[in-house]
């Protein structure tokens, strides 16, 4: 490691990765190979105005320079600038590098999430916390109850975004009720406030049974509440909608409006019939070259499945693993703590979170905060990236159809259905657990009712 050869002590090597972070978010939307000796100058400014400790900036200072000149080398920061830090009187240089108070990456954000508290034992949702800052989309004085409903979302084992979902469904919940206890919550205002969503906000029958699993859920599993009343409200009935799907030519224009980590994404969901989110979320052992086969790891319904591996995306697929492998290496050298693992593999396997292995096949650019541990680490891209990158791509190819990255998925199993395949092995490709969702692609087999010319054609 870069630290370690500069002779600089482990307890500090934190808080140096720590100032790195910093300023990268700093020169957003730049990315640190686009840095310049002027960012660094900018930046150090900054700390003095914001008036930093001497120490800290000379912190900040010796952490840009490591990463300049050892781990990212640049041109400009082979003669490191000596005017940066200034001297300052010596009561202050003694505190300064080898201070023993480190910074971590939370005193580093401008805007700290603040610690979850313990739940409320009784009484009022969160008097104490009445006047605290609002750090969500929330009432404040609805935080602390709020987090009793996401400890018990995480004791339920609850996926992370079902997690993030049922609580902005129960924050509104709580706005529109108002309720001066928790005591004083009745499935009479939750039934109110689903008429609401149906009669006044209109939302579709989707959105509507979401809203009523977070409430459920809300008085069974938080508030305990009499089940007596809960599964009377039916869930609505949902519109059965047929797929957009593209042609093989329309595939082709969309492709070749796309470029580099874009398309080969773009190819492994048409290809392989890959949902966004598990395009982004593959792994580098996933991709298994000599079976001809990508393991898909915990889709939809927490489920494992096998799908084809496009052999025209293999060229494509190992300059990219060359691409990827030269970042997980300088990530090993900052030191950066690892990828995300499920469910308890990280304390299964110490060492499987730095390992080659379980490194995203699709890492983003930046560094990013675990929800869960708080610590920063190395994520995949965002879906909602590639999803704009497609929508854009549909655009500059002209197509008039409504083209997200599910589109391709649609195309993938309609156009194994044209060629022979049986429903039963598109189901398993799709990963669908009923047969009769993966009918609604078999509109494109028998053509019945487009299948007679129109009278106005005679």
């Amino acid at each position: 490691m870069a630290l370690k050869e500069r002779g600089v002590e482990p307890r500090l090597h934190d808080s140096l990765r720590s100032w790195m972070l910093t300023f990268f978010r700093s020169i957003k939307p730049k990315r640190f190979r686009e840095a310049t000796d002027a960012d660094v100058r900018s930046f150090i400014s900054k700390l003095r105005r914001d008036d930093r400790k001497h120490w800290q900036i000379r912190q900040a200072n010796e952490a840009l320079m490591v990463f300049f000149q050892e781990v990212e080398p640049a041109t400009w920061a082979t003669h490191w600038p000596d005017d940066l830090v200034p001297e300052t009187p010596n009561a202050d240089l003694s505190a300064s590098f080898s201070n023993s108070e480190t910074l971590t990456s939370d005193a580093l954000t401008s805007d700290p999430p603040a610690p979850l508290p313990h739940p409320p034992t009784s009484g009022t949702l969160s008097t104490e916390l009445a006047t605290r800052r609002d750090t969500g989309p929330h009432a404040p004085r609805f935080n602390c109850f709020l987090n009793e409903v996401r400890e018990a979302l995480r004791s339920a084992r609850y996926a992370y975004r079902t997690e993030e979902s049922y609580l902005a469904w129960i924050s509104r919940f709580l706005i529109f009720a108002n309720p001066s206890s928790r005591d004083a919550m009745r499935w009479s205002d939750a039934k109110d406030y689903l008429q609401y969503l149906t009669l006044k906000r209109r939302v579709a029958a989707s959105t509507l049974n979401q809203a009523l699993s977070a409430l459920q859920f809300l008085f069974r599993s938080v508030l305990h509440a009499d089940h007596s009343g809960l599964d009377e409200v039916k869930r609505a009935t949902q519109s059965q909608r047929l797929p957009t799907v593209l042609s093989t030519a329309e595939i082709r224009k969309l492709l070749d409006a796309l470029e580099g980590t874009g398309r080969l994404m773009a190819e492994l969901m048409y290809g392989s019939g890959l949902r966004v989110m598990e395009c982004v979320r593959l792994r580098i052992k996933d991709v298994d070259f000599s079976n001809g086969y990508i393991v898909v790891r915990g889709g939809k319904g927490d489920k494992d499945r096998r799908v084809p591996l496009p052999r025209v995306c293999i060229p494509s697929l190992q300059l990219r693993l060359q691409t990827v492998r030269t970042r997980w290496e300088k990530d090993r050298t900052l030191g950066v703590e690892g990828v995300f693992l499920p469910n308890a593999l990280a304390t299964k396997y110490a060492n499987a979170e730095t390992e080659w292995a379980w490194f995203w096949l699709f890492p983003a650019d930046s560094l990013s905060e675990d929800p869960w541990t708080k610590k920063f680490r190395r994520h995949h891209v965002s879906a909602n990236g590639i999803q704009q990158l497609v929508k854009r791509a549909a655009l500059r190819a002209g197509l008039t159809k409504p083209v997200s990255p599910h589109t391709l998925r649609h195309s993938f199993a309609t156009h194994l259905l044209q060629s022979g395949a049986d429903i039963r092995t598109v189901q398993e490709l799709l990963g669908h657990a009923d047969v009769s969702t993966t009918m609604i692609y078999t509109h494109v087999l028998g053509r019945s009712n487009v299948a007679a010319s129109s009278p106005l054609d005679h």
